[in-house]
């Protein structure tokens, strides 16, 4: 029978350089000559049965990748990038995408994910450019929402809670130890499952990353720059996106997005929402919320977590029949960017543009740390206690400007008796609630001294006999 030859030069020189070896080091040991394993190492000389054999079992090297397994995937997503019209002049023949594909995946893997870019990017420009030109076709309002914005309006038409999230996350529990350390749990489920270990590395060594997997080595590397909550979040993810792939597909199915960058988004934070389920397991955050009277500096405390962690956690209990108080959650930076927002249902956002800026969560920045509450009311006369507190992100060296956003916490005031930020701010003898509204060009408040733009939907008041307590007054 002949004897299957293969040509695999630079999978043995990764092999080789990954192990710190020389190829006369490496050769000593396969049994053969430096120059025989020089010509391999060019596809030079076939990589026969025989010698391959004598690889996987000297290293311990999965057979797979010795043969080049997952290459003709590669290859295939190759040829699409240059089936691209802006490279379809160049198009190479496969031999030539195979020895690229070969000798460089992971610029190989690159460059598929930077044409990707280019293409999501062109998307998103095409549908902003139809909407300035008023061409038909989607509303301005469809066409103009990125991919991020759809995926919000999407969980934002949900409810916090998934009941698949949470017996992902029941099924996680199973397999660790609950009573350990978590973070060692899980590093021992990444190893025992699919032989992955996890490194934290210093901020000269991953200056760009939170998180990195090097899936030749099988190692996971995370960021110094990350608290000890915040690492542990990232493994948690990991686990559930190896562990849950089936139900996070499915979920982001059911969301009916309409990009694959925002399915690419909305995978994540399913991983995100079942890593929160893993740290903070839903019966025992719930009871022990309401034994604090959700207090979340004492619940991140119980649970050694981040108070922004506790607080999207609260977002997420909605199970039937375990009544919960409903709270929603935003995120904003200095500089009134909104970046994320969680159960948000009632309260008056807007998609775009800044949000009133008399709530209290641009307060919080002036005492960064402390916990303000205050009770508010909407145009609509909705009313709501809403708390504001700074929340500290990547930690920085000293070229580095502290990365610090804030959370606005709120709920309805009819749950007052239930929430410690509510005491003495609600019943008879509170004070009155401060009068906020959406974002300013859709505020109709009169006397407003906070405005900072007209309201588009009226008509200025220009008298020159009278002047407002704002500038833009309006009739």
């Amino acid at each position: 029978m002949a004897e299957q030859k293969i040509f695999a030069g630079p999978r043995i020189r990764r092999i080789r350089t990954g192990l710190k070896l020389t190829q006369t080091a490496m050769a000593a040991e396969l049994g053969i000559s430096p120059s025989y394993l020089n010509l391999i190492e060019r596809n030079q000389r076939p990589l026969t049965v025989q010698l391959l054999i004598k690889l996987a079992s000297t290293y311990d090297i999965d057979m797979d990748e010795l043969r080049g397994a997952g290459e003709a995937d590669l290859v295939a997503r190759l040829k699409e990038v240059f089936s691209d019209p802006l490279l379809a002049a160049d198009l190479p023949d496969p031999n030539e995408l195979a020895e690229l594909s070969d000798a460089a995946p992971n610029a190989a893997a690159a460059m598929i994910k930077l044409h990707r870019a280019y293409r999501e990017s062109g998307d998103r420009l095409s549908g902003l450019t139809r909407t300035l030109a008023g061409e038909g076709g989607q509303s301005g309002d469809d066409a103009t929402r990125l991919p991020i914005d759809e995926l919000r309006d999407a969980f934002e038409q949900r409810s916090g809670y998934f009941r698949a999230v949470e017996a992902a996350a029941d099924g996680l529990l199973e397999q660790i130890d609950a009573d350990g350390p978590l973070m060692g749990e899980l590093r021992a489920w990444l190893e025992r499952k699919h032989n992955m270990t996890v490194r934290v590395l210093p901020v000269e060594t991953m200056p760009n990353w939170r998180r990195r997997y090097d899936k030749h080595t099988g190692r996971l590397f995370i960021s110094e720059r990350l608290a000890p909550a915040d690492r542990v979040l990232e493994v948690a993810m990991e686990v559930a996106l190896l562990a849950e792939p089936h139900l996070i597909e499915e979920e982001v199915a059911f969301l009916n997005l309409g990009s694959d960058e925002a399915r690419r988004l909305a995978r994540f934070e399913f991983a995100r929402l079942i890593a929160l389920a893993v740290m903070m397991p839903y019966d025992r955050f719930l009871s022990t919320a309401r034994r604090l009277r959700y207090d979340i500096n004492l619940l991140r405390a119980r649970f050694d977590v981040t108070f922004a962690q506790a607080a999207w956690r609260a977002t997420m209990l909605g199970k039937h029949g375990q009544a919960a108080v409903p709270f929603f959650v935003m995120e904003i930076d200095a500089a009134g960017n909104r970046l994320r927002r969680a159960g948000a249902a009632g309260f008056p956002l807007t998609r775009f543009g800044g949000d009133c800026p008399k709530l209290i969560v641009h307060q919080a920045f002036t005492s960064p740390g402390q916990i303000f509450a205050e009770p508010v009311i909407t145009p609509t006369d909705a009313r709501f206690v809403v708390v504001g507190r700074t929340v500290e992100g990547l930690r920085s060296g000293f070229a580095d400007r502290p990365q610090r956003t804030a959370l606005l916490v709120g709920f309805d005031i009819a749950h007052a008796a239930d929430v410690v930020y509510a005491d003495g701010l609600a019943g008879e003898g509170a004070r009155a609630p401060v009068e906020i509204g959406p974002t300013c060009r859709l505020c109709e408040r009169q006397g407003c001294i906070a405005r900072a733009h007209p309201p588009i939907t009226r008509p200025l008041g220009l008298d020159e006999m009278v002047t407002g307590l704002s500038v833009f007054d309006f009739q």
